[in-house]
């Protein structure tokens, strides 16, 4: 899936919001609705949207359809971030996906502030700035299949 798909998916708010409902667990379309407040029609629409840009996969069960979100773009999106980050000493990860791929992964992780302080002198931001945004964008990945 190419870049620019994944990215109009995700720029609108409501999209984000269900990303981030799907999260956890797949839900039904009326669980959503229940969860997010809104209707059900809209809730439908932004479905299709994620589901042709692939970061949502559909399962019927019964009447009920079952959404689910499908990582690989997620990654794919992840990987072309890299690029925008300094280049970093191989044995301290200071990208999101470097940090992600670590086995004892968590958003409060010892390896955070390390991490934010190596892209703080990169860019000549304070260590606070950086620690607080690195841990605002670890938040709201989505941690699939890794372990806590």
């Amino acid at each position: 899936m190419e870049i620019e798909v994944v990215l109009a998916a995700l720029a609108e708010p409501t999209r984000r919001r269900i990303m981030e409902a799907l999260k956890d667990q797949p839900l039904a379309v009326g669980d959503l609705v229940t969860e997010l407040g809104i209707s059900q029609p809209t809730v439908s629409k932004h479905l299709k949207v994620l589901r042709e840009a692939e970061l949502v996969q559909m399962t019927a069960q019964g009447q009920r359809r079952i959404y689910s979100i499908q990582p690989e773009p997620l990654r794919s999106l992840m990987l072309w971030g890299e690029q925008f980050f300094p280049p970093s000493e191989p044995a301290e990860p200071t990208t999101v996906a470097a940090l992600a791929a670590t086995a004892d992964y968590a958003p409060d992780s010892s390896a955070l502030p390390a991490a934010a302080h190596q892209l703080g002198r990169s860019v000549g931001r304070g260590l606070e700035q950086v620690t607080g945004r690195a841990q605002e964008i670890l938040e709201r990945f989505p941690r699939f299949g890794r372990r806590r």
